[in-house]
Order: structure tokens, then C-alpha cells, then sequence
């Protein structure tokens, strides 16, 4: 029965990230009967749950100040999420990036971009060598 529910506000469109990703969330903000879009950009340091109540939290720097926000998944607020990069992490939640300051507390190895196919191996000629007896 709860599952159900659930299902009806699980948004199909999310897109692909994970932890250590930079993002840009485009997040809707009513100031009294105007709305508007403002982004937030920043590295994603965790996300928690699942279906309908997943979060997650985007960290960023501002004027020398570490900013931290947490949005739900599937929210309506929130018009689209962008990934600028993608990084290469092994762990989970990365707090350990608030203790950090300058250039450390925002940047994140870069993950390669995965080959799509891989190429099949070019054929070579074998040189035959010729014995005269």
C-alpha cells in the first residue's frame, strides 16, 4: 500500500549522479506571489534513503564560506539537476570535505569517461618467414 503511494511522486526525468559529481540544481523560490529559478552549484557529498524521501546535499564555497544545502530528489521544486562533472570517489558520503579549506574542499578527482564499445584489437600480418634449404 505504501509502495503505491510512493510511486506517485517518484519523478522519472532525475538525472544520473552520484556522490562526488558536481552539480548545478535549478531550484524554484516563491518571494510572495513571484517565482523564480536560482541555481546551486556545488559538489554533492551525500545522498540518503531511497524513492520518494531520497536526498541529497550539494556543498560549495561562498565568499570563503562553506555552504551546505540539502534537496529531496524528487521534489517539485526542483526544475532540473545538471551535472558538470563527474568525479571519481570510493567513498559514500564524503564529509570529511568540510574539515578541508582552499582548492581541497571543492575539488574531487575527475572520473574518465567510459568507452562506449570497446574497439576490436586491429588485425596485424604475421611475418612469415621463409627458410631455403
Amino acid at each position: 500500500m505504501l509502495e503505491l503511494i510512493d510511486k506517485e511522486g517518484v519523478k522519472e526525468n532525475v538525472a544520473a549522479f552520484n556522490v562526488g559529481d558536481t552539480v548545478k540544481v535549478h531550484f524554484k523560490i516563491v518571494e510572495g506571489n513571484k517565482e523564480r529559478v536560482q541555481g546551486f552549484e556545488g559538489l554533492v557529498i551525500a545522498r540518503k534513503n531511497g524513492g520518494v524521501r531520497e536526498t541529497f546535499t550539494v556543498r560549495k564555497i561562498s565568499f570563503g564560506i562553506g555552504v551546505e544545502r540539502v534537496f529531496p530528489v524528487h521534489s517539485p521544486r526542483i526544475e532540473k539537476i545538471d551535472v558538470i562533472r563527474h568525479g571519481d570517489v570510493r567513498r559514500a558520503k564524503l564529509y570529511y570535505i568540510r574539515d578541508l579549506s582552499g582548492k581541497a574542499a571543492t575539488r574531487v578527482k575527475e572520473a574518465k569517461p567510459k568507452a562506449a564499445a570497446k574497439k576490436a584489437p586491429a588485425k596485424t600480418k604475421a611475418k612469415v618467414k621463409e627458410t631455403t634449404a
